[in-house]
């Protein structure tokens, strides 16, 4: 097991773990530990697309818990030879981060407001958010930001988190914009990205269209309304909880099989209240279970109104605006008298006025009834979402078509997942898939659409003609600069141009991080060393959204696959086992534990949590970990003061049976934990080392401790030497765990850094590891009787009788057990199975 350069033990006179985060996170940066090395060839890289955290307020534990997964794998693949690429970065642009500014400085956008330089938030936010310009409102986000950004990046450093700090980027940085931009213009040139108008998933509080991987299917109470159509022969009941959008109807369907309504169909009925005309349909998708067994289709009260809409070709009659409240005029055939009584309310108070105005008309059979529903959210929003009618920019993802989405399922075959039956999750998105990629967003503080348009001479866009600019132009900001051709003057002028008003969804940047990290069209040597990575770690939950769009966007710029292998945490879960999150208000913030426990306390908790496997947070095990990182630290201190003036490396022969036995023990150990962090088994890892070492302290330490006392003979240079070697080898085994108290510990007797040195490797040797494990079972016998009679350890053993097969094993270790159990007369014989009797004093 490979050795390092000795130096001259120094230690400290009372070891403590307090205080080494500073010392060593200081001495890490300044002496560029874990900086990146580009000169070496790809093969010899490492390469990792570090999840950016989205810089909203506060990290939790759950983050610290995954992060330290990944950090765990980079220091193991560091000592291994590989050079890691390891870079951090922020998610500061999008939705959360505009959520945080109006809530800390009681401001929200109005972006028909002119740019105010003289503008000062108030130091405490009122009751009335105050409306700012588009170009103040960044302003403050940029602020909030970098504020955030910097009490993040305290909280990692404390961590120990061993990124390369000088390849920090973030997604709403030039850089990051250059990249999302041009990758969006090259798919936009080759026909990936298209701008329709079509109906929308539409959130009315945060006023922006939803993406099909944001959205949560959520149970929310509402009622059943028996409502009267009119008919040639009579009245058609149709049960529906959203009697509001009757003026948004546009025909009734049944089930083809349903012979209650086969004659109906091909038929027209009248609206209530309003008299529209509408016609009678059938589709698969009709349930004759639910309600009468007929519907009404409106446009949009969900999904499957967008779905027969489109497959049976109907016609539209929007009435809700993107306030989510009723529009002020009615669309095209519907009556403006019954309308006025709905016109600008809320969707709430619409359906509270036509459900009176049905009862008036007695057009509603009896009470609603009360019902819950599965209804679905924008999973940031607190309203269910409504479907409008909007421009945005698609990306096609195979959910329209399937020549694309098959292709997109043999790219995640093609990855290796840890663990494995985390791949199914993505297979059932992708299978799953409705329509293309929704990738704009009616928002602020992202990144823009390069895009601006012509307007014609009535002023209106000319939308199938898009102005682009040149990629060498990149980033552009569409709202202040302008296109090629044109001036400042003609912006928003007839004859002259207007900019894509949308910024681009968080997860359309997000998807680029191996881009953005290896400083795409922009470094290329540095690209090639690091794209594809070897690693994307990341949560279970964000499969859908940022592994697969990641997948998607790699598969159409470059035919490839973005990484080789993914790893999938679990979510963290509080002592009741209930799932992490601010809105439940049980998280638990990082800072007091790291402060309390002391940083590899908190990482050895962490470290206990497997890939895919949601993980409890128990207190408890802070302690555990602690009382390891101080146990390595005082057997350490043991271990080195007794060569004495730090003579003694490790190097000198060791002889004795039991010595020998430890090592191949520990070769054992250092085989199995290769093998695990290959597998990336981290926690497994973890186990395996730990076991050995409190072993290693509770029963070889004492054995050997005697004869390590002794002063000269082959017997106490033995164990000085296995001594050495196993402690050189431990700290480089804890040290991907442990980073803190190991490099303390190296720092008394090896040059460099203990993250620079080489991972262990199993040396051949004919020690037989039975021999301490038999030792260690005598030991413990002995132990067991003392502790029985009430005796002190070191109580004298009259006889000590051991028998059993393993008693020449015994023999190897005799005089060592009787040091260490202060055994006056030791007697070994044989039998047929283990057996120690110990007679005391």
């Amino acid at each position: 097991m490979t050795e390092q350069r000795l130096r001259h033990a120094s230690m400290p006179e009372k070891p403590s773990l307090d205080g080494l985060e500073q010392v060593w996170v200081a001495r890490w940066e300044a002496d560029g530990t874990y900086r990146f090395d580009r000169s070496k060839p790809r093969e010899q890289v490492y390469s990792i697309d570090t999840p950016p955290p989205t810089v909203s307020g506060s990290l939790h534990v759950g983050h610290v818990f995954s992060f330290t997964h990944t950090d765990i794998m980079a220091r193991y693949q560091r000592m291994t030879g590989k050079e890691v690429f390891y870079p951090i970065g922020w998610d500061d642009n999008g939705l959360p981060t505009e959520r945080r500014v109006q809530h800390v400085y009681g401001v929200r956008c109005d972006p028909s407001l002119p740019y105010d330089p003289e503008f000062v938030p108030p130091e405490k936010p009122g009751k009335r958010e105050i409306p700012i310009s588009r170009r103040n409102f960044v302003e403050l986000c940029h602020e909030l930001t970098a504020v955030d950004e910097r009490a993040f990046e305290e909280v990692w450093r404390r961590v120990g988190l061993s990124v390369d700090w000088s390849l920090l980027y973030t997604t709403i940085s030039d850089e990051a914009r250059a990249v999302s931009q041009r990758a969006f213009l090259r798919n936009l040139r080759r026909g990936e990205a298209y701008l329709a108008e079509a109906p929308t998933l539409w959130d009315v509080t945060f006023r922006t269209a939803v993406a099909q991987a944001e959205l949560e299917d959520r149970e929310h109470p509402g009622a059943f309304h028996r409502v009267s159509f009119y008919g040639e022969q009579g009245p058609v009941w149709i049960e529906t909880t959203r009697p509001e959008l009757i003026p948004a109807c546009v025909a009734l369907v049944a089930h083809p099989d349903d012979e209650r309504y086969r004659a109906l169909v091909g038929t027209t009925v009248l609206t209530p209240l309003f008299g529209v005309e509408v016609p009678v349909l059938a589709h698969h998708l009709a349930e004759p279970d639910k309600g009468s067994g007929i519907a009404m289709i409106c446009t949009f009260g969900d999904i499957t109104d967008v779905t027969w809409w489109r497959e049976l070709r109907l016609p539209t009659r929007p009435i809700i605006g993107w306030d989510g409240r009723l529009l002020p005029e009615p669309p095209e055939g519907v009556d403006a008298e019954p309308y006025k009584e709905l016109a600008g309310k809320t969707v709430h108070s619409a359906r509270e006025r036509i459900v009176e105005l049905l009862r008036a008309s007695g057009d509603l059979d009896g009470e609603p009834r009360p019902v819950s529903r599965t209804v679905k959210f924008y999973e940031r929003g607190d309203k269910p979402l409504e479907i409008v009618t909007t421009r945005q920019w698609y990306i096609r993802n195979g959910g329209r078509d399937e020549e694309l989405r098959e292709r997109l399922l043999r790219r995640g075959g093609e990855l290796r997942w840890h663990p494995p039956h985390m791949k199914v999750r993505y297979d059932n998105w992708v299978e799953g898939l409705t329509g293309d990629w929704l990738i704009s967003r009616q928002r602020f503080f992202g990144v823009p659409f390069p895009v601006w348009y012509a307007l014609d001479e009535a002023g209106q866009p000319v939308h199938d003609a898009p102005i682009l600019p040149a990629e060498d132009t990149l980033p552009v900001d569409p709202s202040s600069d302008v296109p090629p051709g044109y001036s400042e003057e003609q912006r928003g002028v007839p004859g002259g141009f207007m900019a894509d008003p949308d910024v681009m969804d968080t997860w359309a940047t997000s998807s680029l991080t191996p881009q953005i990290a290896g400083r795409w069209e922009r470094d290329d040597d540095l690209f090639r060393r690091v794209y594809p990575a070897d690693l994307r770690p990341q949560s279970h939950e964000i499969i859908r959204t940022w592994l697969f769009s990641t997948v998607a966007r790699s598969h159409l710029e470059s035919d490839r696959l973005p990484w080789s292998d993914v790893a999938i945490s679990g979510w963290i879960l509080d002592p009741d086992r209930k799932k992490m999150s601010k809105s439940k208000g049980n998280v638990v913030t990082p800072l007091d534990l790291l402060e309390q426990h002391g940083s590899d306390a908190v990482r050895y908790w962490a470290a206990g949590g497997r890939y895919g496997v949601d993980f409890a947070f128990e207190p408890g095990q802070l302690k555990i970990g602690r009382r390891l990182a101080i146990k390595i630290l005082n057997a350490s201190r043991f271990v080195l003061g007794l060569a004495g003036d730090g003579d003694g490396d490790g190097g000198g022969e060791v002889s004795e049976p039991l010595d020998r036995s430890m090592l191949a023990a520990l070769a054992g150990v250092v085989r199995e934990a290769t093998e695990t962090f290959d597998a990336y088994e981290h926690s497994r890892a973890l186990e395996i080392v730990e076991r050995f070492f409190w072993a290693f302290c509770d029963d070889y330490l004492e054995l050997v401790k005697a004869r390590a006392y002794e002063e000269g003979g082959p017997g106490a240079a033995s164990a000085h030497a296995a001594l050495r070697q196993a402690l050189d080898v431990l700290l480089r085994l804890f040290a991907p765990f442990l980073p803190f108290v190991t490099e303390e510990v190296w720092s008394w007797w090896r040059e460099g850094s203990v993250h620079r040195a080489p991972w262990p490797v199993p040396q051949p040797d004919d020690g037989n590891p039975a021999v301490l494990a038999v030792a260690s079972e005598v030991l413990g016998r002995v132990r067991k009787a003392k502790s029985e009679a009430k005796l002190s350890m070191r109580a004298e053993v009259a006889r000590l009788t051991v028998t059993g097969p393993e008693a020449e094993l015994v023999r190897q270790a005799q005089d060592d057990l009787c040091a260490a159990g202060n055994v006056e007369e030791f007697v070994l014989g044989s039998g047929e199975e283990l057996a120690v009797e110990v007679h005391l004093g």
